[in-house]
């Protein structure tokens, strides 16, 4: 993982080399990535019951409707603010990253304030899953060599949520998630039978 200043092909810091081609580029829906990985709805819902609380608690004391209101009116701007704010950096991070899968790896570019790049050769990828959620997206997380340790921190929310040990990055809130799946699958199939096409070759060269 590293940071860079210079994108010369969108979401890689460099060109390609002889022979690698992207076969897929996208990013995370943004409202998918503030519903699951900022949990807009569970903040939202935690203020209403407060606020369902706090006319509750000002019934039964019976404070006047005026006061009720004066009551209730803080914790409403307090959950409109902590909403908002949690949907600008759902938006925000959505619109800073980019997943790219090639036919020998995959990249993420990551980050609102600093932009890092997650290179993953396919030699590192033992597995790869896929999640369907009702909105239409889907995750795609990824299981890495045991060589490999990622920073779960670093990582989030491009991550599987709660694999720490190991931690699995993940493509995460895509749209048409099968399909991508079925495209990483087939480029990490060709990946290994070439791989295994060029050790025998090479083990008949040895004899």
């Amino acid at each position: 993982m590293k940071e860079y200043d210079f994108e010369p092909v969108r979401g890689l810091p460099e060109q390609l080399p002889s022979g690698e081609e992207v076969l897929w580029q996208g990013a995370p829906r943004w409202t998918a990535l503030a519903q699951r990985a900022f949990h807009i709805r569970a903040v939202a819902l935690y203020f209403a019951v407060l606020v369902v609380w706090r006319i509750a608690a000002d019934w039964s004391a019976d404070s006047s409707a005026a006061s009720a209101l004066m009551g209730v009116s803080w914790i409403v701007v307090l959950g409109l603010l902590a909403v908002g704010a949690l949907t600008l950096l759902g938006w925000a991070m959505a619109r800073a990253t980019v997943y790219t899968i090639t036919n020998q790896r995959v990249v993420m570019r990551v980050g609102v304030a600093i932009q890092m790049m997650m290179n993953l050769p396919f030699k590192q990828i033992r597995s790869a899953d896929l999640r369907h959620y009702s909105d239409g997206t889907g995750d795609v997380p990824l299981l890495l060599a045991e060589t490999a340790h990622p920073s779960y921190i670093i990582f989030w929310p491009h991550v599987r949520p709660w694999h720490f040990s190991p931690p699995q990055p993940m493509l995460r809130a895509i749209p048409d998630a099968g399909r991508v799946a079925t495209i990483l699958a087939d480029a990490l199939k060709t990946y290994l039978e070439q791989k295994t096409a060029d050790n025998d070759l090479a083990s008949q060269d040895n004899e």
